[in-house]
């Protein structure tokens, strides 16, 4: 009996990591990549897995950073992504480098060469066909404008996005909360009854007048061409808030109406920013309402003026630019199919993640779970104190729903990764100091999700083998 093929729409990391997974568990693939018929005003050649940005998959130490780990985790799975990165990789320090050229090339050799994966050079101009019963949509942050469309459509109003604003997000154990403190505006509940959902830093007149300096002086992203963003009065910029007026932010969100500083019940903040919860184990927090346009550089420098935040370590900086994206955690299940179309998968940028790597590693998965649908054997996500699993988690589920538009799309960190607890003191009695714990803790993390991935693949294979 001939298996049907499973259909791949995309020919970028994504689609070209779920291919090979799909073909390596011996079921048939076939990848439809539009490029050359139709280009994309990023991508240059029509190579498979062609890097239209950096050439860096960031760094490359499971011990000490979290996309190190996702590195780690994914050579265990076989990926042809990272197989072809260290086959390709360049001078970069501790970072993974590659020749992007040599990358792609390689890439697309392995995947025409092998006798289970087609490759058909054409655009799938809307949904596919009702006859492809088993589809993964990795089409990227640059889909084209039919399948955008017809996602819309199936989904629904509000449900896709076309451009990122994103809030920089900070590590709560980075936040001072001797100098911050938790309280909701006039100490109003929110749902689930908390009437201290926010983390405040106050501002003195001074400070707010230096930090306003500051964004309007900061150095600024510019847009290519073709990805102009719109601004919308809703997430607009706060450097371009602040060129409005020195006082638009603190009437905006910085404004410190309804609050006492617990730490100064007498003093009245002249301006708060404020954090709000954003994932389901509270380890991560965004700053309400500043989506920026300034360099990364630029954002730690200015944001660690704020008071409470001179320590902050980011999760994730802000930023605006041109992307589309679904609201996974309401349209997606854990197997990364859509729920309201069960057949059809996501994966890649198209889901909410940011990267090279974290695209890929969700194509990874994905690939995995349509094989394993299509063998009638079917596999559970890995773990989610996996950092594959931690992103699985993060965009069918782990984040927490704060309204139109607060899903946004997010590197791997380990603010993603339930934590562990670091021990007290070194092996010679020596109290550890900060530093030290956190090193510690990174580590046991890493051991921790390298057993744990270890024992999902041998359970996965040994479904596999019944």
């Amino acid at each position: 009996m001939t298996t049907a093929p499973i259909h791949v729409v995309g020919g970028g990391l994504a689609g070209s990591e779920a291919a090979w997974q799909i073909a390596q568990a011996g079921v048939p693939v076939v990848i439809h990549e539009m490029r050359p018929v139709r280009g994309t005003p990023a991508h240059q050649t029509d190579k498979l897995a062609e890097l239209v940005c950096s050439n860096s998959f960031r760094a490359d130490d499971w011990a000490g950073n979290a996309v190190g780990l996702l590195h780690a985790e994914m050579r265990k799975l076989g990926s042809i992504i990272m197989a072809s990165g260290d086959a390709h990789q360049v001078p970069a320090g501790g970072a993974l480098a590659v020749d992007r050229e040599g990358f792609s090339a390689a890439v697309t050799e392995r995947l025409l060469a092998h006798p289970l994966i087609t490759v058909a050079r054409e655009e799938v101009a809307g949904l596919p066909p009702v006859e492809w019963d088993n589809v993964i949509v990795a089409t990227g942050p640059l889909t084209s404008p039919a399948l955008s469309e017809a996602i819309l459509e199936l989904t629904g109003e509000g449900q896709l996005a076309f451009f990122d604003a994103i809030a920089p997000i900070v590590h709560l154990e980075s936040i001072d909360m001797d100098v911050a403190w938790r309280q909701s505006r006039y100490d109003k509940e929110g749902p689930g009854g908390d009437a201290a959902a926010y983390i405040n830093c106050p501002m003195t007149r001074e400070q707010y007048d230096a930090f306003i300096d500051a964004l309007l002086a900061g150095e600024k992203s510019e847009f290519k061409d073709w990805e102009q963003v719109p601004y919308f009065d809703g997430c607009l910029p706060i450097e371009v808030m602040a060129e409005r007026g020195r006082e638009t932010l603190r009437h905006g969100p910085m404004k410190p109406v309804g609050l006492t500083n617990l730490h100064k019940p007498d003093e009245k903040p002249w301006a708060v920013v404020q954090l709000r919860q954003d994932n389901a184990l509270g380890t991560l927090w965004n700053m309400v309402g500043f989506q920026t346009k300034l360099k990364h550089g630029a954002q730690t420098e200015i944001f660690r003026t704020i008071p409470g935040l001179e320590k902050a370590v980011f999760a994730r900086l802000g930023g605006l630019h041109r992307n589309t994206f679904i609201n996974s955690p309401r349209l997606l299940d854990r197997q990364l199919r859509m729920k309201a179309q069960p057949r059809l998968r996501f994966a890649g940028q198209v889901t909410g993640v940011e990267g090279y790597v974290e695209s890929a590693a969700v194509g990874l998965l994905a690939g995995r779970f349509a094989a394993a649908e299509r063998l009638v054997r079917p596999i559970e996500p890995p773990p989610v104190t996996t950092a594959l699993g931690a992103l699985i988690g993060h965009i069918t589920g782990g984040h927490l729903d704060a309204g139109a538009g607060s899903f946004q799309p997010m590197n791997i960190n380990y603010g993603l990764l339930p934590p562990v607890a670091p021990p007290k003191r070194a092996e010679d009695g020596r109290r550890l100091g900060a530093k030290e714990k956190t090193r510690i803790k990174k580590r046991l993390v890493g051991e921790r999700a390298l057993a744990d991935i270890e024992t999902w693949v041998g359970g996965a294979s040994a479904l596999a083998a019944e």
